[in-house]
């Protein structure tokens, strides 16, 4: 075979393998919905996280405190987790002190939760949830849902194709029927 043939083949199948791992590229960014395509650092080691991981999963995103009336919500998320995470839900916790009831640094927000709660759910460093400091996830959780946190344990409610289904006052708990129900309809098939 003369030399010409075989860089011309090599060439075109170079070019076919790209052409082939372009769409795979475009597909793989459309696949991250708006509303979780923002990046975070974990509470427990402030390593960078990218909230992409849960796309295609139901997200019930939470502020939270660990000095509040409503701080006992951790362990009702905690079993909502347990509950649903092997049908598709996650809960993803943000520490805030907003409400002046989150004063501590993210290694004693972690112990705190780890060992007052045990939680296991992902949970971010602290930051903003409202204001003009708010973090760009609740920024867009708010423009979409219309609604800004009014107190800790704040939830919002994030189906499968990364759409905002509803969002939830402090005062509705984890084990609130209509919660449940809305996160049961989220998952389901």
């Amino acid at each position: 075979m003369p030399k010409s043939f075989n860089r011309s083949f090599i060439l075109i199948t170079g070019l076919l393998g790209a052409l082939t791992f372009l769409p795979t590229l475009a597909l793989a960014a459309e696949e991250c919905p708006a509303l979780l395509n923002f990046k975070f650092n974990r509470l427990q080691d402030d390593a960078p996280q990218n909230l992409c991981q849960y796309a295609g999963k139901v997200t019930l995103i939470v502020n939270t405190a660990s000095y509040c009336g409503f701080t006992e919500q951790y362990d009702g998320l905690e079993k909502l987790y347990a509950k649903y995470k092997d049908k598709g839900l996650v809960v993803l916790g943000f520490p805030s002190n907003d409400f002046s009831q989150e004063p501590g640094d993210s290694k004693e927000i972690a112990d705190f939760c780890t060992n007052t709660y045990g939680v296991k759910f992902p949970m971010f460093a602290k930051s903003a949830v409202r204001g003009k400091d708010v973090n760009p996830l609740f920024a867009a959780l708010i423009k979409s849902s219309g609604k800004a946190p009014a107190w800790n344990f704040s939830k919002y409610l994030i189906d499968r194709d990364g759409k905002m289904v509803s969002n939830f006052g402090s005062t509705v708990r984890p084990n609130d029927k209509n919660l449940i129900s809305a996160i049961e309809k989220a998952l389901a098939p």
